[in-house]
Order: structure tokens, then sequence, then C-alpha cells
């Protein structure tokens, strides 16, 4: 059973964004969630000196255009484990679009921060990180989209607001 589809995509006492960590911050490897079973299974290795800027996931509950759910890069300095469900402040998403066997889509790649009582947020918006981190982010969704033959491409940034808006836009309910 995947008890993922459980939980909302946001916390409706809190207002975060649950977010499931399927590949950690520093990983080499790719890791893919399985609805069917519940469990998260390698599914590539990277090249050599290719590796995830921060822990990668998704939002549960939401539907993307590319028919997974909505992905989410959680910014911090640690490394979580794969299936920790990390409560996150959207801070922005990068807009984009991937061309994948000829098929063009939006796969947009929200921008998020851990945010509990104990650990406030130092960032509020993507404006807040650095214009060399920003485009860093970008050009390793761009180089990992190019090792897996796909063209991906960056359409722009947008703040919380629309993170938010977009989030409520792809909710989805699946049967637990």
């Amino acid at each position: 059973m995947d008890f993922y589809h459980a939980l909302d995509a946001i916390d409706p006492k809190t207002g975060l964004v649950n977010a499931v960590i399927d590949t950690p911050k520093g990983s080499n490897g790719k890791y893919k969630h399985e609805p069917e079973s519940g469990l998260f299974r390698l599914s590539k290795l990277l090249p050599l000196g290719a590796y995830f800027p921060y822990n990668f996931g998704f939002v549960p509950q939401t539907r993307g255009e590319d028919g997974d759910e909505l992905d989410i890069l959680v910014i911090m300095d640690e490394p979580l484990h794969i299936g920790a469900v990390v409560p996150v402040r959207v801070i922005g998403v990068l807009q984009a679009e991937q061309t994948e066997d000829g098929k063009t889509f939006r796969n947009d790649r929200l921008l998020g921060v851990l945010e509990t009582p104990h650990n406030p947020p130092e960032l509020r918006h993507y404006k807040d990180l650095s214009t060399q981190k920003l485009a860093e982010i970008e050009h390793f969704f761009l180089s990992y989209n190019l090792m897996e033959g796909r063209e991906f491409r960056n359409l722009g940034r947008a703040g919380p607001d629309e993170a938010i808006r977009m989030i409520r836009k792809h909710e989805v309910r699946l049967e637990a």
C-alpha cells in the first residue's frame, strides 16, 4: 500500500506543501516512486561527475502534464532520506517545457525550502537565491534532460503565489 496517497498536496493545518523526497541531495542515482507498490526504485545512474544539487521529489496528490506528480527541488544543505516527507514553503517555480518522443509539454520545477517550528525558512522567494545559484539549478535540469535525450527549455520563473496556484490547479485525489 502506498501511504503517500494519504497525504494532501498542501497541509490544511499549516498551509505548507508536502514534499516526498525520491532523490537525495548529492546522489548520482535517480530514484523513481512506484505508486502501485509504494516502493522507490533506482531508475538510472547519472554520468560520472553529475549529481543532484538538492533534494528532489514530488508533491503527492498532483499530476502534471507529463503524467507524473509535480516535481519539487527542496533547497537545503542536508541530504534527506529517500521517502522522507518534508514540510516545504514554496519559494517559486522554474517554468519549463520538455520535448520527448516528438511531444512537447510543460514540466515545471517547483522550488521550496524546509519549514518547521524549529526551522524557519531563510528564503521566502526564489529572488532570495543568488543569480549564480539559480543559473546552476537551471543548468542542472537542462543538462540532466539532455543526457536523457530530451529537450528541456526554460520559459521563465515565477514566485510563490504562482507556485501554489500551480499546485492547486494540478491537485488530484488518488485512492489510498
